[in-house]
């Protein structure tokens, strides 16, 4: 299970502030605490500042690998953001996102396929947004067969089911989980991935119903997700679910974590 850490993002509290007075110690802090707590690459977002966009992006890329040898998701709508924050990256970074959406395509396409890099795809259409699984696949296999028409390979893709809040519609959940079951299916060598919390969105007790969601998703193929590492109930459910799917070989992550004091009982 591949774990993104969605901690560095200016939407949530106190990030925005500091990425804006450049505050470089908290910044490293909380990406190396992701790192330690089992994050496999680190999310950096910059999108609460539409037109300082690429600047702060390009300074939490610089900022955040000058101290920690992880690969990091850019996630940005922007391209300019995207292609200046890949200009300053080492390594292949995981790029958030692509999709249908034509502008959005032709913008971002050019720059996933210039240098090797991770791809997420969400199943957003040219209009609007898919509501059950027929239309998350459809847009899916679409997606994933322009990727690999343009020389990205299949196991560079990560297909972004869309999850909903149930809140809106008490179906968005298993219609995500089939499509990531469909998909799975549909695409060898290609991954799915997440973003966790959306699917709580607008409920109470949302860490138990996003620790809820993810055992379901992991059972139905999901091999990444956008989540908070530094909660160790949802860690453990993560490394138990793992375990308990054969992931883990003689349950070495599982009990390695235990012994670390980086998982809690859920």
């Amino acid at each position: 299970m591949i774990i993104v850490g969605e901690k560095i993002n200016t939407s949530r509290p106190g990030m925005g502030e500091a990425v804006e007075q450049r505050n470089r110690a908290l910044i490293v802090r909380t990406a190396l605490d992701q790192a330690q707590a089992g994050a496999d690459y680190i999310d950096v977002n910059a999108g609460t500042f539409p037109k300082d966009e690429a600047v702060h992006l390009c300074w939490l890329v610089e900022t955040v690998q000058s101290e920690l040898d992880l690969p990091l998701c850019l996630d940005s709508p922007n391209p300019e953001a995207l292609s200046e924050g890949m200009k300053r990256h080492n390594g292949a970074p995981m790029i958030n996102s692509i999709s249908l959406e034509e502008d959005r395509f032709k913008a971002v396409l050019p720059i996933v396929a210039s240098q090797p890099c991770e791809v997420v795809a969400l199943c957003m259409g040219r209009a609007s947004m898919p509501t059950t699984v027929e239309d998350r696949v459809e847009v899916g296999k679409e997606l994933v067969a322009k990727l690999m028409e343009a020389g990205i390979s299949a196991e560079r893709i990560y297909v972004d089911p869309l999850i909903q809040p149930v809140s809106v519609d008490v179906q968005m959940g298993i219609a995500a989980l089939g499509a990531i079951r469909e998909i799975m299916k549909a695409f060898p060598g290609v991954k799915t991935i997440c973003g966790l919390s959306n699917v709580s969105y607008g409920l109470p007790e949302r860490r138990l119903i996003n620790r809820s969601f993810l055992a379901l998703a992991m059972s139905y193929g999901l091999s990444a997700a956008i989540l908070d590492p530094m909660d160790r109930r949802l860690m453990g459910t993560l490394l138990a679910v793992d375990m308990l799917l054969g992931r883990d070989e003689y349950c070495e992550k599982f009990i390695e974590a235990y012994q670390e004091g980086r998982i809690v009982e859920a």
